[in-house]
């Protein structure tokens, strides 16, 4: 029987990408998925996709940044999957400007734009923390998992200052967290993944990922199902006595 069989796992931005990994990595592994996105038709097809291989799953949307859509979004997938016990908080955005995927300056940058990716990325996260922790408390049990970025830790000259704050401030979440949810048997962790091939990577400024790949001791760009596979050890039993930690998943690059 699978380590994951009787899991219920909630993952956010599921319905690409990274997410899309990793909730399909759940999936896979047996547990009941709800893919969660802000885009309905990539969550409905994603969840979709899971149940055609005979796995219990829902496709869910809402923008994580309204508290009261993630809760609605979370009793729905109790409703359908059963009490969560898996959080894996992966939805986020990282704008570019123009059409060559430029980032904006710190002194160019739109107020509303910095106030939407921390709305997103590090609000989100506290949305569905807020919404579903309560639940794991009861059970006396739970892994939450957030998607950092090394671009958190250390300075990278692709993403914007927004993006770079969002992601360190989400690491100290996770710390905090581990400590607040530790006696109530959740652990609290994050990854930090490097320059993975996705659709959001993909938008960048020509020539930047080369320059990544060759800036990455293992001379290559990751791929989703290797955060994938991380996320699986962080909700395994085999992490049972694994919190507050931050994983890189970047082959090296921006080694801190």
């Amino acid at each position: 029987m699978s380590t994951h069989s009787s899991r219920v796992v909630f993952v956010t931005g599921a319905g690409r990408g990274i997410g899309r990994a990793m909730a399909d990595a759940h999936a896979d592994a047996g547990a009941a998925v709800a893919y969660l996105d802000h885009d309905a038709a990539l969550a409905e097809e994603a969840a979709a996709a899971a149940t055609a291989r005979g796995v219990k799953a829902v496709g869910l949307s809402a923008d994580v940044s309204d508290y009261a859509a993630v809760e609605a979004a979370a009793r729905a997938a109790e409703a359908a999957l059963g009490p969560v016990q898996v959080l894996v908080n992966n939805a986020g955005i990282s704008p570019k400007s123009g059409q060559d995927g430029r980032r904006a300056e710190a002194w160019e940058m739109d107020p509303a734009e910095w106030r939407r990716v921390i709305e997103v990325n590090l609000t989100g996260a506290f949305n569905c923390v807020r919404a579903l922790s309560p639940g794991m408390k009861a059970l006396g049990e739970g892994r939450i998992i957030n998607i950092a970025s090394v671009a958190g830790r250390t300075y990278c000259d692709i993403v914007g200052v927004h993006y770079a704050a969002s992601k360190g401030a989400l690491i100290g979440f996770t710390k905090h967290l581990a400590g607040e949810l530790g006696p109530y048997g959740i652990t609290v962790n994050a990854i930090a993944p490097g320059r993975i091939d996705t659709p959001m990577m993909r938008g960048t400024a020509s020539g930047a990922n080369e320059a990544v790949r060759l800036a990455t001791p293992l001379r290559r760009l990751g791929r989703p199902e290797e955060v994938a596979d991380t996320c699986l050890f962080l909700s395994s039993p085999a992490s049972a006595f694994v919190t507050g930690q931050v994983i890189d998943v970047a082959g090296g690059w921006l080694l801190t």
